[in-house]
């Protein structure tokens, strides 16, 4: 079992830098592949990011790429995954998921393959 909250959403500006954190619980943290998610308002859930259990492979939406960069530090202290915001635009604005999955080897777009899921925190890009 693993419980995910994320957090440092925020309002930024066009242009600007934000950077998400996603703490994770339980012992077993670097076993599973994380993935970010965004949902904005009328849209459906969108893929941005995944990452492997190590932190070795990761996966990048093209509407991201370039921009984003996910991380993880599997130190039992920190079990956090990261994904870095630069570059940000309006259409970034969006409710930001992490995702664990239990396939270690899964990070891709497909959401239904996570299994545990945080709360989400609100990014607002203002133009």
């Amino acid at each position: 079992q693993v419980q995910l909250v994320e957090s440092g959403g925020g309002l930024v500006q066009a242009g600007g830098s934000l950077r998400l954190s996603c703490a994770a619980s339980g012992r077993t943290f670097s076993a599973y592949a994380m993935g970010w998610f965004r949902q904005a308002p009328g849209k459906e859930r969108e893929f941005v990011v995944g990452i492997s259990w190590s932190g070795g492979s990761t996966y990048y939406a093209d509407s991201v790429k370039g921009r984003f960069t996910i991380s993880r530090d599997n130190a039992r202290i920190k079990n956090t995954v990261y994904l870095q915001m630069n570059s940000v635009k309006p259409e970034d604005t969006a409710v930001y998921y992490c995702a664990a999955s239990a396939s270690g080897t899964y990070y891709g777009g497909s959401y239904y393959l996570y299994d545990y899921w945080g709360q989400g925190t609100q990014v607002t890009v203002s133009s």
